[in-house]
């Protein structure tokens, strides 16, 4: 069995490091529903960037036929051109989609969000992981009980 701070993906502080008191008063208002209150469980804004190791990651790919087009400036691909392509396999110009993925981590098409470089919102959505994976539990021993 794992112990706490292998489970959360943290380590114990170094003599002589202080902790961080952002992620403390977060944690807190996560614990007290203060942060669902305010934003009903959604992140409050834009997510942040995709990490740069993701974006350096992005498959380079030669487009093989005319009939496809970029969803993001609509312009179509030549035959020959070379394109990013997204793990969900859509795929764009490289300076439309680079562009995107500085300002937000997810594919402007079908929203699959690649990693972050982002503590607090990589934190956020372990935490919203963790909460469906909870109802889906309690749902799961509900039925095995009253079925």
């Amino acid at each position: 069995m794992a112990g706490y701070f292998e489970e959360m993906g943290w380590r114990e502080l170094q003599e002589g490091e202080q902790p961080n008191h952002l992620l403390h008063m977060a944690r807190f208002l996560i614990d007290f529903g203060m942060y669902e209150d305010n934003f009903s469980g959604e992140w409050p804004r834009l997510p942040p960037p995709a990490s740069k190791e993701a974006v350096q990651n992005l498959p380079e790919v030669t487009i093989d036929s005319e009939s496809k087009n970029c969803p993001i400036c609509l312009k179509s691909f030549h035959s020959g051109d070379k394109a990013k392509e997204m793990p969900c396999h859509h795929q764009f110009h490289p300076t439309c989609i680079l562009t995107w993925l500085e300002r937000t981590n997810s594919c402007p098409f079908c929203r699959h969000e690649l990693p972050t470089d982002h503590e607090g919102y990589e934190a956020f959505k372990k935490e919203k992981k963790r909460a469906e994976q909870r109802k889906e539990d309690l749902d799961t021993l509900h039925n095995s009980m009253f079925s």
